[in-house]
């Protein structure tokens, strides 16, 4: 139940308002003068604070400046009467939500106050995703210990607080969404928008329209005006993701938005100012797509105020046990299980080149926690040939060869230890008797452990 307080030195008249509130379901509260209504609304949780903007020796501006500095999300209506229209509007400049001219019905107050307490939900839903989104982008959730991820953790520590335009690249799946997230939550920005698009899952004809709004009627289908992507993060930070798949002709107005710091829908020819972070990602070369025209010199030199080259996996090997502790971590929690990793898996992993990066490894872990048996991933599990193609490492073997031999030592061992028992030596391997056949057949391995 959104609670109300009413603040206002005349009894009848918060009596009066109190019934009009309770009787539409709203949980009231009343201060009887200034003093007592700056001290409670800034102390106590109130969605909405009612208050009247004359009273005593502290007026409604009075009570709306201690609120604001103490409960800033707390939205506050002034009642003003004939003749104080210009204190209503002064009011209204320092914070207010909207006011009321006295003398107003029941319907009009409650209409004024629905839509306060609405704002309020509003404004309480996008704290606590910032802060959510803080809390999960904090810089110790990025994941690697490896000299080039301390290297890349080191310059996001220091370019956050700042403005600066970020370009970040490096291959397919590499983490550069992660980093422009890490960067945006612990930035100045981080409590408001932070807005990502794909340039290149957006259509040319619809790029300009979605990222800079449009006017009514600008093109077939526009029946209303909409604001651009760049509207709704002014104050916060755009990231484009593969700004390398951007249309020639719209790199140009691009570069124009973000040198002058405002925008026109289409349509439109009246300038739109914003603020936000420029913030571009692309696993394309694009000192190549320059010269091959087929991006802009002089937006490139606009992006590359502060530039982050994302390793590839295969570069950062040591960081694959941490990986894979962290997403399976995840994925236990996320499926209300409890499967680990058979120490095999890590060996097998350190031969693949990963094409898709943590992004491949990440799809690889969730898919074998969603689907293994017996609690234990083993490399049975993870590699697939849909998953992760063989690959030919140093010495002649394939990952296939490599991981045949990894199995066929530790199945051995087993039998040998449960002196052939395939039932304790898959309890041994944690897994049932049944997967223990499937594999000791494919690999020629007899009962007693003989291959």
């Amino acid at each position: 139940m959104p609670k109300i307080l009413i603040v206002d030195d005349q009894r009848n008249m918060r009596t009066t308002l109190a019934m009009m509130l309770r009787g539409a379901s709203y949980e009231v509260d009343e201060a009887a003068d200034g003093e007592l209504g700056s001290e409670r609304g800034a102390t106590e949780a109130f969605d909405v604070v009612l208050t009247d903007l004359r009273m005593g020796t502290k007026d409604g501006i009075d009570v709306l400046r201690s609120i604001k500095e103490a409960q800033p999300l707390t939205e506050v209506i002034v009642m003003t009467a004939y003749g104080t229209i210009e204190s209503a509007v002064e009011a209204m400049r320092l914070g207010a939500f909207d006011y009321i001219q006295k003398p107003f019905t029941e319907q009009e107050l409650l209409v004024k106050v629905q839509k306060a307490v609405e704002n309020r939900r509003l404004a309480g839903e996008v704290a606590f995703l910032a802060s959510e989104f803080k809390e999960r982008y904090k810089f110790e959730n990025i994941i690697g210990r490896s000299q080039s991820v301390r290297e890349v953790l080191g310059r996001i520590v220091r370019i956050a607080p700042t403005d600066a335009t970020v370009l970040i690249t490096g291959e397919s799946g590499t983490g550069k969404e992660l980093v422009a997230k890490a960067i945006h939550a612990n930035s100045k920005r981080s409590e408001r928008m932070y807005v990502p698009v794909n340039c290149a899952a957006i259509t040319e004809t619809l790029l300009e329209s979605e990222l800079f709004g449009h006017a009514r009627g600008s093109f077939t289908g526009a029946v209303n005006a909409r604001k651009g992507l760049f509207e709704e993060a002014d104050g916060g930070t755009f990231f484009f993701d593969e700004i390398a798949d951007t249309p020639m002709s719209f790199q140009a107005k691009l570069l124009r938005a973000i040198q002058e710091k405002e925008i026109r829908r289409v349509g439109e020819n009246k300038p739109i100012p914003v603020d936000v972070r420029i913030i571009a990602a692309t696993n394309q070369d694009l000192m190549k797509a320059v010269a091959e025209k087929r991006f802009r010199q002089d937006l490139y030199y606009r992006l590359n105020v502060a530039r982050f080259q994302l390793p590839p996996l295969r570069d950062r090997r040591e960081d694959i046990p941490e990986l894979c502790s962290y997403f399976v971590d995840k994925y236990n929690r996320k499926m209300g299980v409890r499967a680990r990793l058979h120490e095999s898996v890590i060996e097998a992993l350190n031969h693949h080149d990963f094409p898709g990066n943590v992004r491949e490894l990440e799809h690889m872990i969730e898919q074998a926690t969603a689907l293994v048996q017996n609690g234990v991933i083993t490399p049975d599990d993870l590699i697939t040939p849909s998953s992760m193609p063989a690959a030919t490492p140093s010495g002649g073997k394939s990952l296939s060869d490599v991981v045949d031999a990894a199995e066929r030592s530790a199945i051995e061992s087993a039998l040998r230890e449960c002196d052939g028992s395939r039932e304790k030596a898959a309890e041994q391997l944690a897994i049932s008797p049944t997967t223990l056949w499937r594999k000791m057949t494919r690999l020629g391995i007899t009962f007693d452990g003989r291959a």
